[in-house]
């Protein structure tokens, strides 16, 4: 259905750099297989979804204050010095080229001061009147998911040309939880991958029935607190964890009112800059994958 479609963009280079070689050079010898394989992966979700509007969120910020000053851990173990994220060296220089080519197409790019990418994606989907696809690579944003919008996710683990379509209906599939419930699903479990420690004892099974037998994190906390529904291992379980408990929901929960700026979002006809982006297009090598996006959105119009 036409309607918004929000681009986890980090997700999506991060994507193309590790699917497409290296040997695919800019007449330099730089290599571009990012840059190129992003304006792909853009052509055929326009061709094959036709979104009205369509976001390329960033990272303004891959750590935020404000999930670091909760859980010191959050995404420690990614940092290289300072505050900066490992990146793989030919993989860096080619994110500005994406962000200048974003540009000269016409296609909204937008990253906010102190949150990431995930954080655009949740305020935009909330503010949307209709359809939203997001597209990611990253299951925590299975937590926007609702059907009443409706708000899907496209899910890339498979590839682009092989997106996973998840609704309320695939999270309670997949994870045996209510279908809106990720995000305190995957506060009881933990996430290694974000630095997150969890609940030392619930892994997955666990952290699912008691997500779908209490219905949220907040009534299970309760319940721990005021009556005899849980075992004694499970009350003290979630009694060790209760410091991690009281901050975690805080981190691992999109944010959904992000100061984003006005910005027209509707997808572009003709490039917004003609002139620079025949000039990334020849310094690059990239005439091809250019000439097949401009013509997916000329055609969509």
């Amino acid at each position: 259905m036409p309607g918004l479609m929000l681009l986890d963009t980090p997700s999506l280079y991060y994507r193309a750099f590790y699917g497409i070689p290296e040997s695919m050079t800019a007449p330099d010898g730089m290599p571009v297989n990012a840059i190129r394989g992003v304006i792909d992966m853009i052509a055929m979700l326009v061709r094959e979804h036709s979104p009205v509007e369509l976001a390329a969120c960033m990272d303004a910020d891959w750590r935020p204050a404000f999930r670091v000053a909760a859980i010191p851990t959050y995404k420690a173990h990614r940092v290289v010095s300072g505050n900066a994220e490992e990146t793989p060296d030919t993989l860096a220089p080619q994110v500005p080229v994406i962000e200048q080519v974003l540009d000269a197409v016409g296609i909204a790019r937008i990253g906010v001061a102190g949150y990431e990418a995930d954080d655009v994606m949740g305020t935009l989907a909330v503010r949307a009147s209709g359809h939203v696809d997001i597209v990611t690579g990253d299951r925590d944003l299975f937590q926007l998911v609702d059907d009443a919008q409706p708000v899907r996710v496209l899910y890339t683990a498979r590839g682009v040309k092989n997106l996973q379509f998840v609704d309320e209906a695939a999270v309670a599939a997949k994870y045996g939880i209510p279908g809106r419930s990720y995000a305190d699903f995957a506060t009881l479990r933990g996430d290694p991958s974000d630095g997150l420690p969890g609940v030392p004892g619930v892994g997955d099974k666990t952290a699912a029935a008691l997500i779908t037998r209490f219905g949220s994190l907040e009534a299970l906390l309760r319940a721990a607190e005021e009556g005899d529904e849980l075992t004694s291992g499970q009350r003290a379980k979630l009694s060790a964890a209760r410091d991690y408990l009281r901050v975690a929901p805080a981190v691992v929960q999109v944010a959904r009112d992000v100061p984003i700026p006005a910005i027209d979002l509707t997808l572009p006809v003709k490039p917004r800059d003609p002139e620079a982006l025949a000039a990334l297009a020849e310094r690059y090598g990239l005439g091809s994958p250019l000439g097949r996006l401009s013509a997916v959105l000329e055609a969509a119009s």
